[in-house]
């Protein structure tokens, strides 16, 4: 668990095997999907995926038009494995005015969907205050998978100084918690958010902003976030990690 370095590694299954790999082929616009993986019982629909990886690496999209005008338009994002191919792509869904008079702060609903176009994740924020003085109105996040069937939350945690977050599952019940650092943004180096046992005593993942570059830094809001988590992890829980990423 203390390793969090995004590298490759080998998947290993149940008894040893390690699967052969899989030739993607990229689609029209040069995109390599990963492969589409066989149905899980009692895994919802599109989350098999995750059950194959323990790393994920989102890059947001540059968007032209936001660079020249300032005009804020809807993230896009890919996610990819360890190995470079998709495994999702998400979308913001919010409106004009939301985006360009909240700012960071506004509500949005992420629509997540898997090489086969289906909705697979869809997170929901709602407005919530960012300041710490607020102890009553803190950031929260819903995490849906499928569309429709709650699988999770996000929930932001009281503390004066530092971004603190609690990971629970549909029943609002405490698994897992995030703990960032005091300073959120850093020159020329990345930003660590540990995931911790619920007591805190032991790491189990880890979600990282990288350091892009000082040009981009500057002169865009374009963001690369590394997550990683144990293999074995409920790939709900894995789910809801992806939403804490978007989330802090």
């Amino acid at each position: 668990a203390g390793n969090y370095g995004f590298q490759a590694q080998p998947m290993v299954f149940p008894g040893g095997f390690v699967p052969p790999p899989v030739q993607s082929q990229p689609t029209m616009d040069g995109t390599i999907w990963m492969p589409i993986p066989p149905s899980i019982p009692n895994c919802p629909p599109g989350l098999e995926y995750l059950t194959q990886i323990d790393q994920i690496l989102i890059h947001q999209q540059l968007e032209v038009l936001e660079i020249v005008t300032g005009f804020e338009e809807n993230n896009k994002y890919e996610l990819k494995n360890a190995l470079g191919q998709r495994v999702y792509f998400a979308a913001e869904d919010t409106d004009c005015l939301t985006r360009n008079c909240c700012g960071p702060s506004r509500p949005f609903t992420m629509r997540i969907t898997d090489n086969l176009g289906r909705e697979v994740i869809r997170l929901h924020r709602p407005l919530r205050c960012e300041a710490c003085c607020c102890p009553c109105c803190l950031q929260e996040l819903e995490v849906q998978a499928p569309p429709g069937t709650t699988v999770g939350y996000v929930v932001q945690n009281w503390h004066i100084c530092l971004p603190k977050f609690s990971i629970q599952d549909e029943k609002r019940k405490d698994i897992l918690k995030i703990n960032g650092p005091c300073v959120a943004c850093r020159c020329c180096e990345d930003v660590h958010f540990e995931v911790m046992s619920l007591d805190e005593t032991c790491p189990v993942g880890r979600i990282s902003k990288q350091w892009t570059g000082i040009v981009r830094e500057m002169f865009t809001d374009t963001d690369n976030f590394g997550i990683s988590f144990p293999m074995d992890l409920d790939v709900k829980m894995k789910a809801v990690m992806i939403g804490a990423c978007f989330l802090v």
